[in-house]
């Protein structure tokens, strides 16, 4: 299975309440913080939802 590092980029400081739940699922604790998921829908689709607080790396 391929694996995505995922980098959060912005704050999530004003944010709905969801996208803030999303990034903790991801296991995004402040800016900077880089974390390595399996590449699966269920991965792909919480990355989508905060693309904008946060970038990814094909590793």
């Amino acid at each position: 299975m391929a694996k995505i590092k995922v980098k959060q980029v912005r704050s999530a400081i004003n944010r709905a309440q969801n996208q803030k739940r999303t990034l903790e699922a991801l296991g995004l604790r402040r800016i900077g913080h880089v974390v390595e998921h399996d590449d699966t829908a269920n991965i792909l689709g919480m990355v989508n939802k905060v693309k904008h607080l946060v970038s990814i790396v094909e590793a």
